[in-house]
């Protein structure tokens, strides 16, 4: 038996989305691997996955990590 039991990261009125669950929980409840957050209210965790589609769609169209390949085209 472990001295020390292993406990979630987080405080109650923080707020987080659960990717295990696909719900929104307040507090620790989850481990940190498989939640989002934390949020200052539950409408944000509510809408954290359609933040984070926002966000790689975002990330997904920088033309920063989309460079065009040095020397060009020489078709």
């Amino acid at each position: 038996m472990p001295l020390f039991k292993k406990r979630t990261a987080g405080k109650p009125g923080e707020w987080y989305y659960c990717l295990e669950h696909k719900k929104v929980e307040e507090g620790p409840e989850c481990p940190a691997k498989d939640r989002f957050g934390p949020y200052a209210t539950r409408a944000e965790a509510e809408h954290a996955m359609e933040k984070a589609r926002e966000r790689n769609l975002q990330w997904e169209n920088d033309p920063a990590w989309h460079d065009a390949p040095k020397g060009g085209d020489e078709d």
